[in-house]
């Protein structure tokens, strides 16, 4: 396979992709994680089942959603119901396989903060907080993320605790109640991070060119490695020309993201 050209927001969004398996059900947002899920499925896994927050399941949009209420999604879509009943009869019964989350940052067990940096009671910055995010955190079957690797994305540990990934680690994720599995994957511009047996972020994968040492020095915490560190494959001409012909012509989240 000849190496293309692409941005770092399309390298996390074919490899975002690339995890998803036919016949996954997905909880959708919108931006990067929604051309994910339709790159997906216009690619390796074609009866992926998209599901949005405000109630809509098999969407099947034409054109790129603006939000979770876009009209697009309801053109051919298997149903539509009531946010409620996506939650409660859906997420919370253990029918979606995968939840794709946001967060300006995620520590070290996959817990990810969507609500203050600093001190909640005085922050420095406040964020939109959790919406659906803690729910999917903690019911859907396995989650995903795609961030740019930045130390200040990765601490060791997060300054609030929006959407739990592991919690402190071991089974404290289990003995609380929590059915889904939490954080499987971290997609960034450097590589991939998976938990291990204790549910610790480890880097298990990374692009072509990039080296343990950029993954080190761009996360918070002393960033163990998988035994054996697998490289992802380039991003193809086949999938670069559906995020950008297809998905994003306009570039609308592609070119924003840089």
């Amino acid at each position: 396979m000849t190496e293309q050209i692409y941005s770092s927001a399309e390298l996390m969004i074919v490899n975002a992709a690339r995890l998803l398996r036919d016949g996954d059900v997905v909880f959708v947002g919108v931006g990067q994680p929604n051309l994910a899920c339709n790159l997906a499925k216009r690619t390796h896994a074609p009866n992926l089942v998209m599901i949005y927050e405000a109630g809509v399941i098999g969407a099947e949009p034409a054109r790129l959603p603006l939000s979770i209420g876009d009209p697009t999604l309801v053109s051919g879509a298997l149903s539509v119901c009531s946010m409620f009943d996506i939650f409660s009869n859906y997420l919370q019964r253990g029918n979606v396989d995968v939840g794709f989350m946001g967060g300006a940052q995620i520590d070290k067990y996959g817990n990810i903060n969507a609500t203050v940096i600093g001190d909640y009671s005085k922050p420095k910055v406040r964020l939109p907080g959790s919406g659906g995010s803690q729910e999917i955190a903690a019911w859907a079957n396995r989650c995903y993320i795609m961030t740019p690797h930045q130390k200040r994305r990765f601490p060791e540990r997060a300054d609030f605790r929006t959407s739990v990934g592991a919690l402190d680690g071991g089974d404290e994720r289990q003995r609380i109640g929590l059915r889904g599995r939490g954080m499987q994957a971290v997609v960034t511009d450097i590589g991939l991070l998976e938990p291990d047996q204790t549910g610790e972020l480890i880097l298990a994968a990374l692009h072509p060119r990039k080296t343990v040492e950029d993954a080190k020095a761009n996360t918070g915490w002393d960033l163990k490695v998988a035994s054996e560190v697998r490289t992802t494959e380039f991003v193809s001409e086949r999938e670069l020309i559906i995020l950008r012909e297809q998905l994003d012509p306009t570039g609308l989240y592609l070119k924003s993201a840089g």
